[in-house]
């Protein structure tokens, strides 16, 4: 190891450190103890240490890292004093108060999100609300990035560098409130952004200058010449191939089939795309001379990365294809790890950021794995032919390497990851070279592109078959649980071991490796999730969510809208490692708007209990109807029957028992282990008194609603020691009402999730905490 290693390991360190405050310091006594050893007079069986690097080396790799945690610290966003997000209303403004008026310059090209609405970067300048103490509109003077959505036709004819004027209402973004959730506002946080704006209306400003140009309007020339003859799914699939998910709208439904199936980095611009672009620049240039031939390759990784939106991993590609292009000009052989450090200091001097950031992580993850495994693995595939044995060796030594970390991040992963990219890595091959050529002809002359493009229908679409039909096999994902930071560093423990100690290259001996990390990752998750008994109020936007883990057995009682389900429901379902769903209990309408169809096509579904959304107590609604079969026809998993509660009877739903107590408006008693809870949902003040003189309602455990208003009478019959609200506040007369009859609140809108374990009984649910960078 050369001191230059050690000093750039020192730095990389140091900014790892930041994830804890205790982390410079560490970093620091770890170069000093280091030094200090080598100093003193060392055993002779313990000289080989002093033939690396010097003791002061070692010092001042501990120095560089500790300062790296300032210049970490230092580069982290923070709102200025005139930051937008300093003006965000209050929670109780009023309607008038809420909705302001920001001037600014759109930074980057307005993309559609998930929800069918545009979104993009606003550089603000201005912003204009009406005040209640002055009674009028008042113009405040502003900076800062704002994240801003609108809907689609607003966003129509929108450029970067426009000034416009955005009116709608100014949020702050919600951080993860439930385990596993999305985590809004790291998001924006990472990106330098600490506000979002729901917008209604885009105005263009006077002043305006034609568009100026930018790689976003040679981006924007490909994609249309290519989508022209191809059309929809096809075309912005073959874009997104060549210049990333992240540049080009590829439809969602394809997007999520790729990422299941394992084929994520097909649709994130990487050293894949960079290397094949590198390897037809020299081909097409093969009879030029050679500094012609590096002009050339050195202006086409700097167009791509313009043209892909600067992207960490293409930027590491770029600096490892540059060094490649010197190594060809000075005829020197290149060391790839060496290329790798320095692509790695070079990118993280220019933004330290970088990492925590996870697509960075996996990039360099992957091309190291591809160094350093690869070759060992054609080793032993070496009774293939060479071709096959390439196409089982890359995504395998890829995999081995980023597992680890996407488990730790995603909770999920693909078991025919390696069939399915053994199978398309010609096919992508082929499409991404077609693609480049297909692009450059577009930016000359679009026909020329669209016909050229024309010609990768039938092999985009045999990808998209391919896709699809193993997105429709029995676990074509699998949620593996929630792995811990210990886990995660044991890992990667045995993979450098496995790779730097030669001990370990026998086969038997990495097999055993390989048998210990499997049962690292699927003991501890197997013995969890066949001993855990917890009960789990999300929190879900005054919708109710309630997940029961009793023993193997996973029950989920569900009454949400689509976006709920993406965004809260199948992530936790992820972090428990829940790859089914036995009992379903839907206690509200179960149409086309609702959250259940999206649960039914990631998960099996034993039997659904209908509570809500229908007037009788036996029969459910066409709608209700139409969306359950439509599904089970539809779908590949395991969805078993359904049926509506009847009024009054108690059904069994595995260890739960379940009674439909009120029909119109659902109000649903489960009997969980030796608890009663109630779901009384949005009951009005007049139905409470009905249900209460009526007799039908017995002592329970736990009272859950919505948060709504309360009466004594309805309490008295009930006689709950817990109450839960999906609201993030109470009015002021429920709230005494609860404190007389000396019961325990918890809101989920204010205090996120709620878990009851019997070892723990109630208490808030602990996500694992991201890191802000």
């Amino acid at each position: 190891m050369t001191s230059a290693v050690v000093l750039c390991l020192g730095y990389i360190l140091g900014l790892l450190s930041s994830a804890a405050d205790w982390g410079k310091y560490a970093v620091l006594a770890l170069g000093v103890a280091i030094a200090a050893v080598l100093w003193l007079p060392l055993p002779r069986r313990l000289q080989f240490l002093k033939t690396g690097p010097k003791p002061r080396i070692w010092l001042a790799a501990g120095i560089i890292g500790f300062l790296a945690t300032f210049y970490f610290q230092f580069r982290v966003p923070q709102p200025g004093p005139n930051d937008i997000s300093n003006l965000v209303p209050p929670p109780d403004a009023t309607p008038q108060e809420q909705v302001v008026t920001v001037r600014g310059q759109i930074v980057n090209t307005p993309n559609q999100t998930r929800s069918k609405k545009a979104r993009f970067w606003l550089e603000a300048m201005e912003l204009e609300k009406y005040e209640k103490d002055i009674g009028k509109q008042n113009s405040h003077q502003v900076t800062g990035k704002l994240y801003v959505t609108v809907p689609l036709l607003q966003a129509t004819g929108r450029y970067p560098g426009q000034v416009v004027s955005v009116t709608g209402k100014l949020y702050e973004p919600k951080v993860a409130a439930n385990p596993g959730a999305f985590n809004f506002k790291t998001y924006l946080a990472k990106q330098g952004g600490f506000a979002g704006l729901a917008g209604r209306r885009v105005d263009p400003q006077e002043g305006n200058a034609t568009e100026e140009w930018g790689f976003w309007q040679v981006r924007r020339r490909i994609v249309m010449s290519q989508v022209r003859w191809l059309g929809v799914p096809e075309g912005p699939l073959v874009s997104g191939i060549v210049l990333g998910r992240r540049a080009v709208d590829i439809p969602y439904d394809i997007r999520d089939q790729f990422i299941r199936v394992g084929l994520a980095h097909t649709l994130a611009a990487s050293g894949f795309h960079v290397s094949l672009l590198l390897w037809l620049v020299v081909v097409l240039t093969k009879r030029f001379p050679e500094r012609v031939q590096f002009s050339v390759g050195v202006n086409a990784l700097a167009i791509y990365a313009g043209l892909t939106g600067l992207q960490p991993s293409v930027l590491r590609a770029d600096v490892m294809g540059i060094g490649a292009l010197i190594a060809l000009v000075s005829d020197r052989q290149v060391k790839p790890l060496g290329s790798l450090l320095l692509a790695a200091i070079i990118l993280l001097l220019l933004n330290p950021l970088w990492i925590w950031d996870v697509g960075f992580e996996l990039s360099f993850l992957a091309t190291l794995g591809l160094l350093v495994t690869v070759p060992p693995l054609m080793k032993r595939l070496d009774w293939l032919p060479p071709a096959i044995a390439t196409l089982i060796a890359v995504p395998l030594a890829a995999m081995v390497w980023t597992l680890p970390l996407q488990l730790y991040v995603f909770y999920q992963m693909s078991p025919y990851s390696i069939l399915v990219n053994v199978l398309t890595s010609l096919p992508i091959a082929g499409i991404t070279i077609g693609g480049f050529i297909s692009g450059l002809a577009g930016v000359i002359w679009p026909p020329a592109g669209s016909a050229l493009a024309w010609l990768l229908y039938y092999p985009i679409h045999f990808l998209i078959e391919i896709v699809q039909f193993f997105n429709k096999l029995p676990g074509s994902s699998i949620a593996t649980g929630n792995l811990s930071l210990l886990q995660l560093l044991i890992l990667y423990g045995l993979i450098v071991m496995v790779w730097l100690i030669p001990w370990w290259h026998k086969k038997q001996r990495w097999l055993l490796a390989l048998l210990f990390a499997v049962a690292l990752v699927a003991v501890p998750v197997s013995h969890a999730w066949a001993t855990k008994f917890k009960v789990t109020v999300l929190q879900a936007a005054n919708q109710p969510v309630l997940t029961i883990q009793n023993k193997g057995e996973m029950t989920l009682v569900y009454g949400g809208y689509e976006n709920i389900a993406r965004y809260t429901v199948l992530p936790f379902l992820r972090r428990e490692a829940a790859n089914k769903i036995d009992w379903g209990i839907a206690i509200s309408s179960l149409g086309p708007k609702s959250g259940w169809p999206l649960m039914l096509e990631n998960l099996g579904v034993k039997k659904i209990l209908i509570a809500g959304g229908s007037r009788t107590a036996s029969t459910m609604d066409a709608s209700q109807e139409g969306t359950v079969k439509e599904a089970i026809a539809k779908n590949s998993k395991e969805i078993g029957s359904y049926e509506v509660l009847p009024v009054g009877e108690t059904v069994q739903a595995g260890s739960t028992a379940v009674k439909l107590v009120n029909a119109d408006a659902p109000v649903v008693q489960l009997e969980i282990g030796d608890q009663t809870w109630l779901w009384a949902g949005k009951l009005k003040v007049s139905e409470q008194k009905k249900l209460a003189n009526s007799g039908q309602l017995s002592e329970i455990e736990v009272l859950w609603w919505s948060g709504g208003e309360l009466k004594d009478i309805f309490l008295e019959a009930l006689n709950p020691k817990v109450a839960i609200a999906t609201s993030d506040s109470l009015d002021e007369q429920t709230e005494v009402l609860l404190e007389r009859y000396n019961i325990n609140i918890h809101l989920t809108g204010a205090d996120g999730a709620v878990q009851w374990t019997p070892e723990r009984g109630f208490e808030k649910a602990t996500a694992k905490e991201d890191s802000l960078w």
